[in-house]
């Protein structure tokens, strides 16, 4: 009987999702624990690849038992959640079709990325500390209009990639502020003078803290991390917003900007 999982895990001590022969990955780690659970070997297949230190918090992965599960399924994710570490937790285990294949069945993944403005070492693990001056976050999001739709993203993808296609439908791409919960919570001071909208208008301008959001039916490898490198290279005012489209149309990977550091990147959300 074929089962899924949901789950989250922070990438930081793993090669990422996919087990690699000499290095630590979330699969393997996963793998060992159904076994220990289960009372023998549980392969277990992914919605895809993440790469070295990124993460994911809406992560979904099948595997196949001969029977039903070996307790009730609260039961079953309480003992596995026991038995891995703490930078891995799962959500629910819930009986899925014959057919139901976690990477192939997805119609759409999100990923997400973090950059703060500056120094702060309560978000520095899950947050690039981008420092260049000036970012100017309304060019970067007319540069994401260039990504929408289906296109030739290899301007984006690291060589060595084994992908038959590098035709992908982005659905959605931007940049927002957003303010992180501790900040919230010791209530980050504005003036008095201005009222609820305009403050909140001037919040948004002046945050230090920002996230790329970008949703597509597929993904390349280290595809978000170029984009960011590359939009980046927008808002700083080195390239135009019309520049994106140059490099999907004509661009190499090389004509990109660099791609930015993979622990700040998260997997957020795969729909079936």
């Amino acid at each position: 009987m074929r089962y899924i999982l949901s789950l989250s895990y922070d990438g930081s001590a793993f090669c990422g999702w996919q087990i690699q022969p000499s290095s630590p990955s979330v699969q393997q780690c996963l793998e060992e624990a159904l076994a220990k659970l289960c009372g023998g070997p549980v392969p277990v297949t992914g919605a895809g690849r993440t790469d070295t230190g990124v993460h994911a918090a809406d992560y979904v992965c099948h595997f196949d038992l001969a029977g039903n599960l070996p307790f009730e399924a609260s039961d079953f994710c309480y003992k596995l959640n026991a038995i891995l570490p703490r930078s891995v937790v799962v959500h629910a285990v819930l009986p899925a079709a014959d057919d139901f294949h976690a990477r192939f069945s997805a119609t759409q993944r999100s990923y997400t990325y973090f950059i703060h403005r500056k120094k702060d070492p309560f978000v520095a693990a899950y947050s690039w500390q981008c420092g260049f001056p000036g970012l100017d976050f309304d060019a970067m999001n007319e540069a994401c209009r260039y990504l929408l739709g289906t296109h030739d993203f290899s301007c984006f993808e690291k060589a060595g990639g084994a992908n038959k296609t590098s035709l992908c439908t982005i659905s959605e791409a931007f940049w927002k502020p957003y303010t992180p919960t501790y900040v919230q919570l010791m209530r980050w001071p504005v003036d008095a003078g201005h009222d609820e909208e305009e403050r909140h208008s001037r919040l948004d301008r002046e945050s230090p803290y920002w996230y790329f959001r970008v949703s597509a039916d597929r993904f390349l490898r280290n595809m978000v991390r170029a984009i960011v490198g590359t939009l980046i290279e927008v808002g700083r005012g080195k390239r135009d917003p019309a520049w994106v489209k140059e490099l999907i149309e004509m661009g190499t990977r090389g004509d990109a900007g660099e791609s930015v550091p993979g622990h700040a990147l998260f997997l957020s959300r795969v729909r079936y």
